[in-house]
């Protein structure tokens, strides 16, 4: 092998380790949590539902071509957090015990979104956002999401350095 080709596999090897570490670097993972994927289902067809009540109350969902919608829990304990991420979808988080925080990374002033047992709260998932548990007690999220066929839930972000955490 010459000189030549050995300093360019050389050179396309420290720019493979230095791209992995900076995903690395820059990646703010979750701590405190853990996830449990309750079960995920393609909708192969496309979708179009209209339902208007009579008191009304409606709601549409339309998708296409298909759709995946996965449900998840995620328990975090004291102090825990879901780390910057985004979705690929909207995501529907119903805090099912405890108290939630959430923050939004195109939000400049970095204000708080609280929710309590029996609230919810709707990620439209197209920015990075984060999830906290700011108490002393365990909390605990039903996540359901809509996502494309055989895409990610969740997708690492940097933290975009609009809050102090």
């Amino acid at each position: 092998m010459s000189m030549a080709r050995l300093g360019k596999r050389i050179l396309a090897g420290f720019v493979v380790a230095a791209a992995v570490s900076a995903g690395i670097v820059w990646a703010t993972p979750p701590s405190g949590t853990t996830s449990t994927l309750i079960g995920r289902g393609t909708f192969a067809e496309k979708i179009n539902v209209k339902r208007e009540a009579e008191d009304g109350w409606n709601v549409k969902v339309k998708a296409a071509p298909a759709l995946d919608i996965a449900v998840q829990t995620i328990a975090f304990q004291p102090g825990a957090q879901s780390g910057w991420h985004s979705h690929p979808g909207p995501v529907f988080i119903s805090v099912v015990e405890g108290t939630m925080t959430f923050y939004e990374s195109d939000d400049p002033n970095c204000a708080p979104t609280v929710r309590h047992a029996g609230e919810g709260f709707v990620d439209v998932g197209d920015h990075a956002h984060i999830a906290r548990n700011e108490t002393s007690e365990p909390a605990t999220n039903v996540v359901t999401y809509l996502v494309p066929p055989g895409a990610l839930l969740r997708i690492d972000e940097p933290s975009p350095g609009n809050c102090p955490f």
